[in-house]
C-alpha cells in the first residue's frame, strides 16, 4: 500500500491541472475571442504544459504525479502500482478535477459557462467532425505522453531531474497541435471535472476510451521492451 499522502498528492496535482488548464481556456477566449488563434492556442498550451511540469516537480516524489487515469491504468497493468492503490489514485484524481472545475464555476460562472469550463467539445471541423479521427488522435497523443512518462520517470537509466520539463513539454506539444483538432484531452480526469460541472457530456466517452487505450499500449511496450531490461541491468 502506498502512503495515504499519495492520494492527497494526486488530488492536489490534478486540481492544479484542472484549475490552470481550463482557466487558460477561459482567459484565452476572453482575451483573443472565441475563434482559435495562434495566440490562444499558445496560451492554452502553456497553461496545461506549465501546470503539469510544476505539479510533476512538486508531487512526483510523493505519488509519482500520475494526474491522469490514462497514466495510472498502464501503471497498474505493468505492476508499477497495486490495483487497490491505483483505484485510489483514480478516485483522488477525479475528486481533484471536480473540485477544480467547481472552483472555476464559483469564480468565473459566466465566462466559464461560455466554454463549458474547458470541457473538450469533440472532433472539430478540421477533421470533418470524424469520431474515428478524433479517437485515433487522442489515442496516439496519449501513447506518446505515456511513452515519455515511462522513459523519463520510470526507466532506471533516465536522466535525473528532467521529468517535469519532459512531461510538461510533451503536454505543451500535445495541446499545441491538438487543441484545434479534438480539444486535446489525453486525460479522462481533465475532461470529467469540467463535464460534470458544466453538464456537457457530448463525446465524453471518447475522452475516456481513447486515452486509456493509447496509454495501455504505450505502457506495455515501454515496460516490456525498455524499462524491464533496464531494471535487470541495474
Amino acid at each position: 500500500m502506498v502512503n495515504p499522502r499519495a492520494f492527497l498528492a494526486e488530488a492536489i496535482a490534478t486540481y492544479g491541472l484542472v484549475f490552470f488548464g481550463p482557466l487558460s481556456v477561459i482567459l484565452a477566449v476572453s482575451a483573443f475571442g472565441e475563434e482559435l488563434t495562434t495566440q490562444s492556442v499558445l496560451f492554452i498550451s502553456l497553461g496545461h504544459g506549465g501546470a503539469i511540469a510544476l505539479m510533476v516537480y512538486a508531487f512526483g516524489h510523493v505519488s509519482g504525479a500520475h494526474i491522469n487515469p490514462a497514466v495510472t491504468i498502464p501503471m497498474m497493468i505493468t505492476r508499477k502500482i497495486g490495483i487497490v492503490d491505483g483505484i485510489g489514485y483514480i478516485i483522488s484524481q477525479l475528486i481533484g478535477a471536480v473540485a477544480a472545475a467547481a472552483t472555476l464555476m464559483a469564480i468565473l460562472p459566466e465566462l466559464g459557462a461560455k466554454v463549458n469550463f474547458g470541457t473538450q467539445g469533440g472532433p472539430s471541423d478540421l477533421i470533418n467532425n470524424s469520431i474515428g479521427s478524433g479517437f485515433a488522435l487522442e489515442s496516439i497523443l496519449t501513447f506518446f505522453l505515456v511513452t515519455v512518462i515511462f522513459m523519463v520517470a520510470v526507466h532506471k537509466k533516465a536522466t535525473p531531474g528532467i521529468q517535469g520539463l519532459a512531461i510538461g513539454g510533451m503536454v505543451f506539444l500535445i495541446h499545441l497541435v491538438a487543441v484545434p483538432l479534438t480539444g486535446a484531452s489525453v486525460n479522462p480526469a481533465r475532461t470529467f471535472g469540467p463535464a460534470l460541472i458544466s453538464g456537457f457530456w457530448e463525446f465524453h466517452w471518447l475522452y475516456w476510451a481513447a486515452p486509456i487505450l493509447g496509454g495501455i499500449i504505450a505502457g506495455l511496450i515501454m515496460n516490456y521492451v525498455f524499462t524491464k531490461s533496464a531494471e535487470k541491468e541495474a
